[in-house]
């Protein structure tokens, strides 16, 4: 069944597609800016003021409206999540009592608008993500939307640049009818560096984006069928929404629910089935993962140094210095001298410096706090 397309304020034809902002996780790669209380999603990593959050709800305007839109957050980001996104009917943010991991995220959204309309086409979209050419993602998209009309579980594959190890990968087959969907034959895991180098000469593996579209009732039924515990908690949740019951509902229910991501859940399955495909784009995509990445893909200056806050007085003061990363978030100078290939996080509480090719290994200092019982740190 083929969505309806209607006029919006943006000027733009709007597929009435709803779409699903998965909003989660603290970001480890980028502490100490990232925190559990303040995860990447809320901060301005984008090159202006907006957040990642608020930039994913602006390129999704040409594909949908404001009451279509819905976000699942945590209870502690709620407040947060509604101060950045002011023209989001409340009843859109959708909060999760505790972590379940992505299937149970995008299922109870997937439930909530089948209440609403059991015909929808869905989109689901992280919400930390930058997107380098948002015009070219939009048609993607709608790429993804015709396969989905056609019952199948559509993902947003990213035509890889480089050998990629820190990503998961679709094994992808022929084109269909000669256009632009692939059928997914296999989902992969993150590879070895070899077998990264094989995927990318091969032409036929893309990057897994974690980027979904499909009809409600289709993944709803895919759900039940691989996850039927699972589709029963979700199904039980939604059917209370709304209503009086719903916080008692949810609170007996979510805890039941299986920690387990739509991937392995759901779409490796439906891979193996016949029923997934994907649009290959191109549309400079990053999952900003960390400090050095930021590095790459904002504006630097003439020697490479690329400067995040900091812009009130005293500010940042770099002299002779190449290639680095500074996030000046304290409010005091941050001076930096004869050095290159360097990130530096300046935060109230808490100071960063490391080579740029250790930026992955951030993530070993928040688990280090975390064995030492400094939760307020991370």
């Amino acid at each position: 069944m083929r969505q309806a397309s209607v006029p919006c304020r943006f000027g733009h034809d709007v597929l009435m597609l709803y779409a699903v902002i998965p909003a989660g996780g603290s970001g480890t790669r980028l502490w100490p800016l990232s925190r559990a209380g303040h995860p990447k999603f809320l901060h301005p990593l984008t090159g202006s003021t907006r957040s990642l959050l608020q930039a994913t709800v602006d390129r999704l305007a040409p594909l949908t409206t404001a009451e279509r839109t819905l976000v699942v957050t945590g209870a502690a980001h709620v407040a947060a999540v509604a101060r950045q996104l002011t023209g989001l009917p409340e009843e859109n943010i959708l909060v999760e009592p505790s972590p379940r991991d992505s299937c149970a995220a995008i299922a109870l959204a997937a439930a909530v608008i089948a209440e609403r309309d059991p015909d929808a086409v869905m989109g689901s979209f992280a919400a930390d993500h930058l997107i380098g050419q948002p015009d070219r993602w939009a048609d993607t998209v709608r790429e993804a939307v015709r396969g989905a009309e056609r019952g199948l579980l559509m993902t947003v594959g990213i035509t890889p640049t480089r050998a990629e190890t820190g990503y998961g990968y679709l094994e992808t087959g022929d084109p269909v009818d000669g256009g632009p969907l692939r059928p997914v034959a296999e989902f992969k895991e993150k590879p070895e560096a070899p077998v990264a180098e094989a995927y990318l000469r091969s032409g036929r593996h893309l990057w897994n984006a974690s980027m979904f579209v499909w009809r409600v009732d289709v993944f709803l039924s895919e759900l039940a069928r691989q996850q039927p515990a699972l589709h029963a908690g979700i199904t039980a949740i939604a059917a209370a929404w709304g209503t009086p019951e719903q916080d008692d509902v949810l609170g007996t229910v979510w805890p039941t629910l299986p920690k387990i991501s739509v991937d392995y859940a759901v779409m490796e399955g439906a891979a193996t089935a016949g029923r997934v495909a994907t649009v290959p784009g191109d549309f400079g995509w990053n999952d900003v993962g960390d400090f050095h990445t930021l590095g790459e893909v904002l504006p630097t200056d003439g020697r490479g140094n690329m400067v995040l806050g900091g812009d009130a007085k005293p500010g940042v003061l770099l002299h002779d210095t190449d290639d680095l990363v500074v996030v000046a978030q304290s409010g005091r100078l941050v001076a930096v001298l004869g050095v290159r290939d360097l990130i530096v996080v300046d935060t109230p509480d808490a100071v960063l410096v490391c080579p740029r090719d250790r930026a992955q290994d951030v993530k070993k200092l928040v688990d280090e706090l975390k064995e030492r019982g400094e939760e307020g740190l991370v």
